[in-house]
């Protein structure tokens, strides 16, 4: 039997998925209401008084932390399977885990070589 016929499921599904927030997103443009006044356009910050200018630049330091953060934490969420399978991949899992890991402390040591993490 042809192997593309067992994915018509999953495609008309994604589809659907797509339709329907198209549909969606089309119906409340075109069906919600339009009324735009300067209260409604102005900033609101919590019940108080929106000061300055909101466009005030951050420092480099704290995107970086913060990419930084994600990524290692989402490589992370990678060993959480591994742990589960332990026993069924055996010593061959155990040896590309090592490796795994390693390739993350390479890239750690290279950043906190580069000095990424430290605030001045």
């Amino acid at each position: 039997m042809n192997v593309s016929v067992d994915y018509i499921a999953i495609f008309i599904q994604f589809l659907v998925g797509f339709g329907f927030v198209a549909t969606t997103m089309v119906a409340t443009h075109y069906l919600g209401p339009k009324r735009k006044t300067s209260d409604k356009l102005a900033s609101f910050e919590c019940g108080i008084d929106s000061q300055g200018n909101a466009r005030l630049p951050f420092s480099i330091k704290y995107f970086l932390t913060a990419i930084l953060f994600v990524m290692f934490d989402v490589e992370v969420i990678f060993m959480y399977p591994w742990a589960v399978n332990f026993k069924e991949l055996g010593s061959t899992g155990f040896v590309e885990m090592l490796l795994f890991i390693g390739t993350l402390l390479i890239g750690f040591a290279y950043i906190i070589k580069r000095g990424a993490l430290k605030w001045e």
